[in-house]
């Protein structure tokens, strides 16, 4: 008897998949919790939510549904151009940033072709190469950040795209200006190298590559950012890239038609004008930063600096510790799946939530017997 299971692909026997944060609804369920008492603090998302103007505006298109969305996004391309200091020729538009990670794999990965990414690196990295067939070239951290010496050096070539986030997810370890420099110096310009700047609005001083772009020089540089986090759309699921127009062109053509909804549009716009709410975020994460750090340097847990919106802390037994946690209302993200066993991560939330969080994990730790 014929299967079609026989007819699959075989790549999919060995492919990574992604394990997200898990759903407050869900978590209620499975523990008998009333959903309103559970804080998530496990995918870095916006503790104040949408912006009050965001949600406003994506009001007003929900009676125009039944029309298709402007296939291109042209009034979202025009305020984020001008946000940007670009042309729209510069920018692409992705449903969650994730999906421009996939244009570059449909664009340029294959059998045979090389992807150097950094140890502790975002999982959708991995996921993408493996998904078109092409070798990953993992280069070891140091001290839980990119080594940029060593990606340099794992450059061959076979080689044909780069991965940095800066800051970085899951370690929020931050590369410095003279490093970013370096690496597009020094990597060939047929290699792409994509910064991945999801985190890039909560630098006080952050790297700013898109002038390189500008110059015509960097035909070989794709900067991917996010409206899921400090704008608080992750739901939305809109990301973008910024690129030389060629570059741009080419991912276009792998691009599904329509692919950002005329919510998000709509909704995207709004947020970009409302700076007093990306302030306001702003400065929640930089005290919440603060006070984590500060507890857990107390708590005596080590702890990696962070240069994002949440913080990559040693609690020992992770997944443990992730699971009491969960059955008193407490969402965080076990790091095993990176490799770090013994660590979560926790984002940052609004200062009530992150005082909760502080005082559950301690009765948690408190709890545990000794290993």
């Amino acid at each position: 008897m014929s299967n079609v299971l026989l007819r699959l692909n075989p790549s999919l026997a060995s492919l990574p998949v992604y394990v997200p944060g898990r759903p407050i609804e869900e978590v209620a369920r499975e523990h008998g919790l009333d959903p309103s008492g559970i804080i998530k603090l496990a995918s870095n998302e916006n503790p104040f939510g949408p912006s009050p103007k965001a949600l406003e505006a994506m009001e007003t298109v929900l009676r125009q549904l039944h029309l298709y969305p402007d296939g291109s996004a042209s009034g979202l391309k025009r305020a984020l151009a001008g946000s940007l200091g670009v042309g729209t020729e510069h920018l692409i538009l992705g449903n969650g940033s994730n999906e421009i990670l996939e244009f570059v794999g449909h664009a340029m990965m294959r059998p045979g072709v090389e992807v150097v990414v950094p140890e502790f690196c975002f999982a959708v990295y991995p996921i993408v190469t493996a998904l078109f067939g092409a070798t990953l070239v993992t280069v070891p951290a140091v001290d839980f950040g990119a080594d940029i010496d060593g990606l340099i050096r794992a450059v061959t070539p076979r080689t044909g795209v780069l991965f940095l986030a800066n800051p970085n997810n899951p370690t929020g370890t931050r590369t410095s200006r003279k490093d970013v420099q370096r690496l597009l110096r020094e990597v060939p310009d047929d290699v792409l190298i994509v910064m991945d700047e999801a985190y890039i609005e909560f630098l006080e001083d952050p790297v700013d590559l898109v002038p390189e772009i500008l110059s015509g020089t960097r035909q070989n540089l794709l900067l991917c950012r996010t409206f899921s986090k400090i704008f608080g759309l992750a739901g939305l699921r809109l990301g973008y890239g910024i690129a030389a127009p060629a570059l741009v062109s080419a991912l276009e053509k792998v691009r599904q038609p329509f692919n950002i909804n005329s919510i998000a549009q709509a909704g995207a716009i709004a947020a970009l004008g409302d700076t007093d709410h990306q302030a306001r975020t702003r400065e929640n994460n930089r005290v919440g930063v603060e006070y984590y750090q500060s507890a857990f340097a107390a708590m005596g847990l080590p702890f990696v600096p962070s240069h994002a919106n949440f913080v990559l802390v040693k609690t020992g037994r992770g997944a443990e510790v992730f699971a009491a946690l969960q059955r008193r209302g407490i969402i965080t993200r076990p790091m095993g799946g990176y490799g770090l066993p013994d660590w979560l991560r926790i984002s940052v939330g609004t200062p009530v939530e992150n005082a909760r969080c502080l005082l559950t994990l301690r009765e948690v730790l408190a709890a545990m017997p000794a290993a």
